[in-house]
């Protein structure tokens, strides 16, 4: 048996192996192609991890939050595209989703204002600006809710070829 890890600043990568009950050598055989060697670097910050490996470590660990993390934090391209999100629960991801809605509802209206001639004057910057955040918090909220379901998945709570079916249908 692998010895136990007494590091206190564990990034993402460790604490998800060891919630998911696995060694470093376990993790290696359930992802084939990335050595123990190499989940040790990673793990210590030695080395950056690939895409890749990223994808087989979601798998291996059963937590698709991985993905995410990697995209925002550590990808280039994902780090000024790719909000990070929030793992939550279904009721807090409802409630933020249903008073996000709300609150872009009350600025339709100065949307399709300021939209009208394509133009976003000086005094529209300002509410152009707020409701694009607000859009914005709508975007991650939704991605919240798509990592909820990953999650789901994952744990075996929802069966994805169900979930497919009800998409396409």
């Amino acid at each position: 048996m692998g010895k136990r890890s007494i590091k206190e600043n564990k990034n993402i990568y460790q604490i998800c192996r060891e919630e998911a009950g696995l060694t470093r050598e376990k993790a290696s055989e359930l992802m084939e192609f990335v050595s123990a060697d190499r989940i040790e670097k990673i793990e210590s910050e030695k080395s950056a991890p690939h895409p890749d490996e990223i994808i087989a470590m979601e798998k291996a660990y059963k937590k698709p939050i991985l993905r995410n993390h990697y995209c925002a934090k550590a990808c280039p391209l994902g780090q000024e595209y790719v909000p990070e999100v929030e793992v939550k629960d279904l009721t807090q991801i409802t409630l933020e989703m249903l008073a996000s809605l709300t609150s872009v509802e009350k600025d339709r209206d100065r949307l399709i204002e300021i939209a009208s001639d394509g133009v976003i004057t000086e005094d529209e910057y300002a509410d152009f600006v707020s409701i694009q955040k607000k859009l914005q918090k709508i975007a991650v909220t939704a991605e919240a809710m798509n990592l909820w379901i990953q999650n789901k998945i994952a744990e075996g709570k929802i069966d994805p070829e169900k979930l497919q079916r009800y998409r396409s249908s």
